[in-house]
């Protein structure tokens, strides 16, 4: 049941990849697929799918794409962009989580991963992302 618990963690706090006003991802309706893969999980994890808006204002901060509730103390650190690449960290102290994370951008898509160690355990999840469009209203 812990790694049950560990995928839920991770699936709540990072649905969607991070950006920011420097980031090369631009605004708009986008496809994300993330594939978490955790040592010793006996079975593998499925690909999650869902759809995201991200705005102009989403763009202006990362903190933005980790959700806030009273439970979650997260927040994004050393975060770098170079060229169509974004890298940075995350710190949860309350759930015992950190990171890394790495995604490259195209005009039209991007693809990253992210490491992290939840309550001492580690786990990799992978992104994808694809541009749909404008967001609908």
């Amino acid at each position: 049941m812990k790694l049950r618990g560990l995928a839920v963690l991770a699936v709540a706090l990072f649905v969607t990849p991070l950006f920011a006003a420097d980031s090369p991802q631009k605004p708009g309706k986008w496809k994300v697929t993330m594939q978490m893969e955790i040592p010793g999980m006996p079975i593998k994890m499925p690909a999650i799918n869902t759809e995201v808006c991200v705005t102009e204002e989403d763009l202006k901060d990362p903190n933005k794409a980790v959700p806030k509730d009273a439970k979650s103390d997260c927040k994004v650190g050393d975060y770098k962009v170079d060229g169509n690449k974004v890298t940075w960290t995350i710190d949860c102290p309350k759930q015992k989580t950190t990171g890394t994370g790495e995604i490259t951008y195209t005009a039209e898509s991007y693809s990253g991963t992210m490491k992290m160690n939840v309550q001492d355990q580690e786990m990799t999840t992978k992104y994808t992302g694809k541009y749909l469009g404008t967001c609908e209203k």
